[in-house]
């Protein structure tokens, strides 16, 4: 379990007086974001008016038009802002992470619980992907590693072409207390159908051959569903309690759509959930909420990495 960081003490240690250093650099994103706002409508505008006047378009390409260049003015006005609030997020998350004893990135790459996560279609089929605010250490002596991910997918065709978000959240990786002896699945009802509808007797991830396996618990058989290569560890690894644990950590994190994964000694937990870890802003203000807040979703994890641990070996294994 990690001790929780002080706030107090952070803020009166070199993360205040960095923030404090902090304050003009926020103070000149500001400016400078509204003097390129103001360069943006000072062009836009009468280029809108002098295309319309001299090529006599139509309303509505004119309209479109306009709006792409506006989309793409103001995103070039913004970015001294996301700059700055990027640099004071690193500098927050930094701190956060030396006093949890963890390691903090903030632009990553997919690492090995996204991989098995996405062999065992835990994750939606995508086109492409995004890494960020990477977490790596360990809980006591239990190894933890997560990051966030942004999945999209391209759809529609021709002018219509767009790209949808289909998944965004945290992939996270808790070292077990043992070694498992199959894989087992936690899946939400129904993520695997038969081709004449009802639930897959068997699925094939990873190159073995996993089972359904009934619920212990009849409240959950609606909520969720299980597929394992070892039935009698499947059900004492996920049971009631266990899978209340789960959907309090949905709650918690405001997320849905929790899996697990149970393979090889670490447990891997999928969650959709919004934008996580956003310790940065550009009004000082903020500061000390935005560093509560991630410093709470922690906490709360530590208290998950520490529950899903508690459990006796198995007899006979």
């Amino acid at each position: 379990m990690i001790e929780r960081p002080d706030i107090d003490a952070l803020m009166a240690g070199p993360l205040g007086q960095w923030l404090a250093e902090q304050e003009s650099v926020r103070i000149a994103a500001k400016t400078s974001t509204w003097n390129r706002r103001f360069i943006v409508l000072l062009i836009l505008l009468p280029l809108a008016l002098f295309v319309w006047i001299t090529f006599r378009l139509e309303l509505m390409p004119l309209a479109w038009g306009t709006f792409v260049l506006g989309g793409i003015g103001f995103a070039w006005a913004q970015l001294p802002v996301s700059r700055a609030v990027k640099t004071v997020k690193v500098g927050i998350n930094d701190a956060i992470a030396e006093a949890l004893q963890l390691d903090y990135t903030h632009d990553c790459k997919a690492g090995q619980p996204f991989a098995l996560a996405k062999e065992c279609k835990l994750l939606p089929s995508h086109d492409r992907a995004r890494f960020e605010d990477q977490w790596n250490g360990n809980f006591g002596d239990i190894p933890f590693s997560l990051h966030e991910c942004k999945l999209e997918e391209r759809r529609g065709s021709g002018k219509n072409r767009h790209w949808v978000t289909v998944f965004r959240g945290i992939v996270m990786s808790v070292g077990y207390s043992r070694r498992f002896h199959g894989t087992t699945l936690l899946l939400r009802n129904n993520a695997h159908r038969g081709f004449f509808s009802g639930k897959k007797a068997t699925i094939k991830v990873i190159g073995k051959q996993l089972d359904y396996a009934e619920m212990v618990h009849p409240d959950f058989e609606d909520r969720f569903d299980i597929y394992t290569t070892d039935q009698t560890e499947a059900r004492h690894l996920i049971d009631p309690l266990y899978v209340e644990r789960l959907i309090a950590l949905e709650r918690s994190y405001e997320g849905d759509d929790v899996t697990t994964i149970f393979h090889e000694g670490n447990l891997v937990v999928t969650l959709k959930a919004g934008n996580m870890f956003e310790s940065g802003s550009i009004e000082a203000r903020d500061d000390r909420m935005r560093i509560k807040t991630t410093i709470d979703q922690f906490v709360r994890l530590s208290d998950l990495a520490k529950e899903l641990n508690s459990r006796e070996p198995l007899t006979g294994y």
